[in-house]
C-alpha cells in the first residue's frame, strides 16, 4: 500500500498500459481518476463506457475511483479532468500522462492530419494536464503547504531511439522526454518530481508495429504483458521516489534501465571558423569515433 491515500489521475487509463496503472494504484491504496476518451487507437470516436467499466471493477475490489471522459488535449477538457480530482477527492498528488494515439505512415505517405492528430494528443495532451496540475501545486507551495507530488510521462523507444514509419509518433515522444527533463528542473522548487517511462509491452498501439506475439503458457512469465510496467509507475508515484526526478526509464518485462540522454561525443576545435572544404576530412573522422545511434532496444538485446 505504498500509495495509500494518494490521489492519482491517469490519462488513457481504460485499456492497455493505463488500465494496468490505474488498477495497480488502486490496489496500493490510491484514489484514482480514470480518464479515457474511449476512442479508437487512431483517435476517432469517444465513449465514457471503457472508463466507467474500469471504475466499476476498481470499486468492486474495494478501491476508490471516478471516471472522466474528457479530451485532455483540449484545454477545457484538461481543466475538467484536474477539477474532477480536486472536487471528488479534495487534492491531487500524482498525474500520469499516458493517453496516446498512433497513425503510422512512412514520411512520404504521411498526411498533415496524421501528423497533427498524433502531435496533438501526445504533446498537447501531456502539456495541458501538466500545466494545470503544476499551477495547483505552485499555489499550494505559495500558501505555505508542502507538496510531495509527481508527474509521470510516457515516452517510447520510437521517440528516444527511433523507428521507421513513426516520424509523427517518434517526434511527439522525443518531445515528451525533453519536456520531462525541463519540467523537472522547473517544478522541483514546488516539491514536484517529473519522470518518464518508455514502456515495452503488447497493447492496441504496439499491434500496429508488431502484430506478432510469442505464445506464453499460463504458468509462464509474459515479458510483453502491459501490467509489467505498472510497478515502476506506482513506485514513481509514491512518496518513496521523492529523490528521483528528470529521468527516463526503459521498462519491459522484468527489466528496468535508465535511458541516458544526448552527450557531446568526439570533438575537434580549430579555434577559428571552419571552411566548408576543410570539413570533408574532419566530420567523417568524428562520426567514425562516435558511438552509433542505439537501436529500438536502446542498445540492449531485445
Amino acid at each position: 500500500m505504498i500509495c495509500d491515500g494518494r490521489v492519482v489521475v491517469v490519462t488513457g487509463a481504460a485499456r492497455g498500459l493505463g488500465r494496468g496503472y490505474a488498477t495497480a494504484f488502486a490496489q496500493h491504496g490510491a484514489k484514482v481518476v480514470v480518464n479515457d476518451l474511449g476512442g479508437t487507437v487512431n483517435g476517432t470516436g469517444a465513449s465514457i463506457d471503457p472508463a466507467a467499466e474500469l471504475v466499476d471493477e476498481i470499486r468492486s475490489s474495494g478501491g476508490d475511483a471516478v471516471a472522466n471522459g474528457d479530451d485532455i488535449s483540449e484545454w477545457e477538457g484538461a481543466q475538467r479532468l484536474i477539477t474532477a480530482a480536486l472536487n471528488t477527492f479534495g487534492r491531487l498528488d500524482v498525474l500520469v500522462n499516458n493517453a496516446g494515439v498512433v497513425r503510422d505512415r512512412m514520411l512520404v505517405n504521411m498526411t498533415i492530419d496524421d501528423w497533427d492528430a498524433v502531435i496533438r494528443v501526445h504533446l498537447r495532451g501531456t502539456f495541458a494536464p501538466s500545466r494545470l496540475a503544476a499551477t495547483y501545486w505552485r499555489e499550494r507551495s505559495k500558501a505555505g503547504e508542502a507538496n510531495n507530488a509527481r508527474i509521470i510521462n510516457t515516452t517510447s523507444a520510437a521517440g528516444i531511439y527511433g523507428n521507421p514509419g513513426q516520424t509523427n509518433y517518434g517526434a511527439a515522444k522525443a518531445g515528451i522526454a525533453a519536456f520531462t527533463i525541463i519540467a523537472a528542473m522547473e517544478l522541483e522548487r514546488y516539491g514536484v518530481t517529473v519522470n518518464c517511462v518508455a514502456p515495452g509491452a503488447f497493447t492496441r498501439m504496439t499491434e500496429t508495429v508488431n502484430a506478432e506475439r510469442a505464445e506464453v503458457r499460463p504458468a509462464e512469465f509474459d515479458p510483453r504483458d502491459p501490467n509489467n510496467v505498472a510497478p515502476l509507475v506506482v513506485w514513481l508515484g509514491s512518496e518513496e521516489s521523492k529523490d528521483i526526478t528528470g529521468r527516463i526509464f526503459n521498462v519491459r518485462g522484468g527489466r528496468i534501465s535508465v535511458a541516458e540522454g544526448w552527450h557531446a561525443g568526439p570533438t575537434v576545435d580549430k579555434g577559428a571558423r571552419w571552411e566548408p572544404a576543410e570539413l570533408g576530412r574532419v566530420v567523417p573522422t568524428l562520426v567514425a569515433r562516435a558511438a552509433p545511434n542505439a537501436d529500438l532496444s536502446g542498445g540492449l538485446s531485445s
